[in-house]
C-alpha cells in the first residue's frame, strides 16, 4: 500500500510534534488508532493535535495527546492562517505530522518553521512536504482507519490495532450524570437516533420513515427514544418527532458533542445515517444500524462488530455526490421494514 520511497521520520530528536487532526466528527474518529500510533512510537515527545472546535472532545476524551489546540473559526482565512501559524511558531515543534489532506495543513505547519513536516502528497502540497507519502489507487479504496494508519505506518510509526473500543475510556458517572440532565425516565431502553448527516442530502434516509421505524420500536419494547444532532440537523429531527406517534425526546443541536457523546454510550441501540454520530456509537461498541445510500460502506463503515449496514446494491451507488442527480433510488428502496428488522435483530441479539 506504501510507497517504497517514503521517507521515514527519525526515531530520535522529536520532542514535539503537532498533528493536524480532520476536519469532520466520523472521520476524527477514524483517525484515533493512527495518533495512537504516533504516541506509540514516541511514547515521550509532547503531542498537540490542531482541531477545528466541533471534533475537539474527539481527541480530547479519546486519545492520548496532551494538548489540543483549537484552529478558531475567526482564522479560517488568510491573514487568519498566518496568525495561527505565528501562534504555533512559539510552541516550536520539531514535526508536524498532517492527517488533514487539504494543503492549508502543509502552509501552516510550513509558516510556522516545523522542520519536519509529513503527510500524503494529497491537493498539491507535496512540495511543502519534507516526508511525503503517495496516495496509491489501492490506498484510496481501504477503510479511513487504515488510510490514516498506513500514512504513519509508511513514515515509520510502530503497528498499533485498528478496533477502537472507546467504551473503555467513558468516564460512567459522566455518562450517568448527562443521561440524568436530559432523560427524565430513568428504567427504560434508551435508542437513540441521528436522522441528519453532513456533506449533503444524499447521505439522509427520509423523516417519516425514521418516525415510522421509531413507532414500530415503541410498539414491541418498553423504552425511550432520543433524537441526537448537530444544530443543522435541528429541522431533520423536528421533522421526525412531528411525524411519530410515540414521545421522541428530540436533543439536536441541544447537547455539546461530549454531552452527546456520553448519551450514546447509554444506548441500547443507534439507528443512524451513514454520520460522525454513527462513528461515535460504532466505535462505543453500541449496537448499531448504519444506513447507506450514496456514501461507500467499504471505506466508512462503522468500527467493531455490532453493526448491521442497510442499503441497496444499484447500479449507481455510492455515487459519493452532495446531492442525488437522478431518483434518489438508494435510499427510496430502504423500507421502514428493512430498519426495523435490522434494529429487532441487534436488539435481541444484545440484551443487557
Amino acid at each position: 500500500m506504501k510507497s517504497k520511497k517514503t521517507k521515514k521520520l527519525p526515531k530520535q530528536g522529536i520532542n514535539r510534534i503537532l498533528i493536524r487532526g480532520t476536519n469532520w466528527i466520523g472521520d476524527a474518529v477514524l483517525t484515533l488508532p493512527a495518533v495512537a500510533a504516533i504516541r506509540a512510537t514516541y511514547p515521550y515527545a509532547h503531542i498537540a493535535v490542531l482541531v477545528k472546535p466541533w471534533v475537539a472532545d474527539i481527541y480530547d476524551l479519546f486519545s492520548a495527546v496532551d494538548e489540543v489546540i483549537i484552529y478558531e473559526s475567526k482564522l479560517d482565512n488568510p491573514i487568519g492562517v498566518f496568525k495561527l501559524a505565528h501562534k504555533l511558531r512559539k510552541k516550536k515543534f520539531d514535526a508536524a505530522i498532517l492527517l488533514q489532506n487539504a494543503i492549508e495543513a502543509a502552509i501552516i505547519a510550513c509558516a510556522a518553521g516545523i522542520p519536519l513536516r509529513a503527510g500524503y502528497s494529497s491537493d498539491g502540497r507535496g512540495l511543502l512536504l519534507t516526508h511525503s507519502v503517495k496516495r496509491t489507487k489501492k490506498i484510496k479504496k481501504v477503510h479511513q482507519i487504515d488510510y490514516y494508519l498506513e500514512m504513519v505506518k509508511a513514515l515509520g510509526c510502530v503497528s498499533v490495532g485498528r478496533e477502537l473500543h472507546l467504551e473503555t475510556k467513558i468516564n460512567r458517572f459522566n455518562a450517568q450524570s448527562v443521561w440524568r440532565k436530559f432523560i427524565p425516565e430513568k428504567d427504560k431502553v434508551i435508542i437513540g437516533i441521528a436522522p441528519g448527516a453532513t456533506y449533503g442530502p444524499a447521505k439522509r434516509w427520509f423523516p417519516d420513515r425514521f418516525a415510522a421505524v421509531a413507532d414500530k420500536l415503541n410498539e414491541s419494547h418498553s423504552l425511550q427514544i432520543i433524537l441526537l444532532g448537530g444544530k443543522a440537523d435541528g429541522e431533520t429531527a423536528q421533522e421526525v418527532q412531528r411525524l411519530a406517534h410515540t414521545n421522541l425526546i428530540n436533543l439536536a443541536g441541544k447537547t455539546t458533542l461530549r454531552e452527546a457523546i456520553y448519551l450514546i454510550s447509554q444506548c441500547r441501540l443507534f439507528i443512524s445515517n451513514d454520520s460522525g454520530l454513527m462513528h461515535i456509537a460504532g466505535a462505543l461498541s453500541i449496537p448499531t444500524v448504519a444506513i447507506f445510500g450514496s456514501t461507500n460502506p467499504i471505506t466508512t463503515s462503522p468500527t467493531g462488530n455490532s453493526f448491521t449496514i442497510v442499503r441497496k446494491d444499484i447500479s449507481c451507488s455510492p455515487c459519493l455526490k452532495e446531492t442525488c442527480p437522478d431518483d434518489f433510488r438508494c435510499m427510496k428502496l430502504i423500507s421502514v421494514e428493512n430498519v426495523f428488522a435490522a434494529a429487532q435483530n441487534l436488539l435481541n441479539n444484545h440484551r443487557n
